[in-house]
């Protein structure tokens, strides 16, 4: 039977009907552990009880007013965020993408409020992902994803991966941002060091532009930290936040400081659902369960375990397993074997990760998993190896 849905994805032949924590279990019955978490979305696994009460308390109260209201829960995120972090104001949105649009007015906006419209021009790093929509996906650059499209949209330059001469060459006075994630996610779990970091946050400061942290899918406590920027020290002006942040439910952000917000006065951006009184809801249950006294050094100690068991994995099938990328529990694999073809036998093990880009595979499990999660990983992951290499050998033959 023909599919009425529009043939983007190229979907696995598994279907899911209810979760239990890090496990899926499918319609027939088969269990599968959960190291994609739905792009990394699933922060606090499936099932969560404290999540469950949270949208089904909400839901019998109220769903949706828009934001010609004040909405109470949105107000008491918000304070929790900024209290969290360095931003002094928050957007809510639903997406990623639409966290990164509201990023990227932002900060044309800014340079126009203070009388410098032309500064909107902003600069980005090849391999990056920033979303789907016309003008995110001119800030990733990819080609893949902007052929057939028409034109680029205007104001975008990429620059290679830690090029600091590119990098210089491509500020103008037409500059008004940088904008990079900590770590790249669909790029290849290309980790961004902490010494780069510090070097953007200077030329910022030097040529009166903004830094923009896309922490779509580092942030929330991904790497052990709330948001991965923090490992560096650095803070930067502006950044998006979304997966993590609602735990399963759509929902995304755009933290600021004041200052970097100043244009974005009364009727300068809207959304019709962000913020709703449903994602709110939902969205404060998350945050009690990652600012709980403990939780993200119990991220921090399982995903050192996860990488030091991915290590000797790699030990173990060199003819698999290139090189070991990541933090915390944000981890990936780069392959000697085609990546697709890896998570298709990590899959047939039972086991769920997420292809990327420069041939890796994502390890994004839920974060509240623990050893026993990981040694089950680690068996599956073995499993996924030696069916490779038993490939390979046919081949050979």
């Amino acid at each position: 039977m023909t599919s009425s849905l529009l043939p983007t994805y190229a979907r696995a032949k598994v279907s899911f009907e209810r979760g239990e924590g890090a496990w899926l279990i499918a319609r027939d019955g088969s269990r599968y552990l959960d190291f994609g978490a739905g792009i990394a979305v699933n922060s606090v696994g499936h099932g969560h009880p404290h999540l469950l009460a949270a949208l089904t308390e909400q839901a019998q109260k109220v769903w949706h007013v828009s934001n010609l209201f004040e909405v109470p829960e949105a107000e008491r995120l918000a304070q929790r965020l900024v209290e969290a972090s360095f931003a002094d104001v928050v957007f809510f949105a639903n997406s990623g993408a639409e966290a990164n649009e509201a990023c990227i007015k932002m900060a044309r906006k800014y340079h126009a409020a203070g009388g410098h419209p032309e500064r909107y021009r902003i600069v980005t790093f090849e391999g990056a992902f920033h979303g789907r929509t016309l003008a995110t996906i001119a800030a990733g650059g990819q080609q893949k994803y902007i052929d057939g499209f028409g034109p680029k949209v205007d104001g975008f330059d990429q620059v290679p991966f830690g090029d600091l001469e590119a990098l210089k060459s491509a500020i103008t006075p037409e500059t008004a941002a940088l904008m990079i994630e900590p770590i790249q996610g669909e790029g290849g779990l290309r980790v961004v060091s902490h010494e780069w970091l510090r070097t953007l946050r200077g030329l910022c400061d030097e040529h009166g532009l903004l830094l923009i942290m896309d922490e779509v899918q580092t942030g929330i406590g991904r790497t052990g930290k709330l948001f991965a920027h923090e490992w560096s020290g650095v803070t930067p002006d502006i950044m998006s936040s979304a997966k993590g942040i609602g735990g399963g439910f759509p929902m995304g952000a755009c933290l600021a400081t004041r200052e970097a917000a100043r244009g974005m006065v009364v009727g300068s951006h809207g959304t019709t659902f962000g913020g709703n009184p449903l994602a709110m809801a939902v969205g404060n249950a998350v945050l009690d369960i990652i600012l709980a006294p403990g939780f993200l050094e119990q991220v921090r100690q399982t995903g050192l375990l996860l990488k030091q068991r991915l290590a000797a994995l790699k030990d173990r099938h060199p003819a698999i397993v290139d090189e070991i990328r990541g933090e915390g529990l944000m981890m990936g694999l780069r392959l000697v074997v085609l990546n697709t073809e890896f998570a298709a036998a990590a899959r047939d093990a039972h086991l769920l990760v997420i292809p990327a880009g420069d041939n890796v595979v994502r390890l994004l499990p839920p974060l509240i998993i623990g050893e026993a999660e990981v040694n089950a990983a680690l068996d599956k992951l073995e499993a996924a190896c030696a069916a490779m290499e038993t490939r390979g050998r046919r081949a050979a033959e």
